[in-house]
């Protein structure tokens, strides 16, 4: 019998699940799915800014607008997602380790770049014009991935970025880099071994009540300063890597797509622990066996 509902029965009798139980009834992140290219884009700008021309390309599942990301623990409270496959998908609780909404929309040309040539599917994106009163943009995000944290490390490196007059801002703080599975993790499985940047990634173990997404990174801001004067365009997408399978995620707080640089809200940070299957995975057939037990996972919903 599935595990939510051996859940519901056990609630239903009376009987008390502590470790699932006691998470879930703190799951507050609320998703509302949309297409409307104006209502995602407007959800973000923020002061000093004027957009125009909102465009969105993608699932009709794959994006929306949330609340209730404070309470969830990814450091924002409210904003829009984008996701390479189902948004619905991202409230939490954690109880399954790799939750898959493939949609069958096409890839991004300029994602395969960042993502070194590699094929993208189930590509997530939002565009739009805009001026700065300061010649500056800056705005806050999260990414996530059920890839975390099995996957870190290997061919399945989902990317998203944000890219300004075709430049991508979405960067590893301090550096040129893109920001993708392989350049933010806990090294492959939460080892430690091969960690990249690990101090911008967040663990979110099985039974964890803020989002179904196995890990995410801190609130990081994108920035393009020293803009010229007059209309720039943006385009925010995301998409999977080297398979449809298993969903990731990118976060932008409402409001701070803005002239100034906005306040870096705290982080929660889920108790750093290991998937169960993890290990398991491992001596079964390594990461192709391991991706099959998260695929089959992804499937056992209700």
């Amino acid at each position: 019998m599935k595990l939510k509902r051996l859940v519901s029965l056990a609630l239903g009798s009376g009987v008390a699940l502590a470790t699932v139980g006691a998470s879930s009834a703190q799951a507050v992140l609320v998703v509302t799915t949309t297409t409307d290219a104006a209502t995602l884009g407007n959800t973000i700008i923020g002061s000093g800014i004027t957009a125009t021309n909102f465009v969105y390309t993608g699932g009709d599942i794959a994006s929306g607008t949330f609340t209730g990301g404070t309470s969830a623990g990814i450091g924002i409270d409210q904003g829009i997602i984008l996701t390479s496959g189902d948004a619905n998908l991202a409230t939490g609780p954690n109880s399954t380790g790799g939750s898959t909404g493939s949609n069958t929309a096409l890839g991004d040309a300029q994602l395969s770049a960042l993502a070194g040539g590699a094929g993208t599917f189930n590509a997530s994106v939002l565009s739009f014009d805009f001026t700065s009163t300061s010649s500056d943009l800056f705005f806050n995000f999260v990414f996530a991935s059920e890839e975390y944290p099995e996957f870190a490390n290997t061919n399945f490196n989902d990317v998203f970025g944000f890219f300004v007059d075709g430049t991508n801002i979405a960067l590893v703080p301090g550096t040129t880099t893109p920001i993708t599975i392989n350049t933010i993790n806990n090294g492959n499985g939460n080892s430690g071994v091969n960690a990249q940047n690990p101090q911008f990634y967040i663990v979110n173990p099985s039974g964890a009540a803020g989002t179904q997404y196995d890990g995410y990174t801190t609130v990081l801001t994108a920035q393009a300063l020293g803009l010229s004067a007059g209309s720039h365009s943006i385009k925010l997408a995301i998409a999977d890597v080297g398979d449809a399978s298993l969903d990731s995620a990118v976060f932008i707080q409402a409001n701070t797509f803005a002239a100034t640089n906005p306040t870096l809200p705290p982080t929660g940070s889920p108790t750093d622990v290991p998937e169960p299957f993890t290990i398991v995975g491992t001596l079964i057939g390594g990461t192709a066996a391991l991706r099959m037990r998260k695929k089959l996972k992804s499937n056992d919903k209700v």
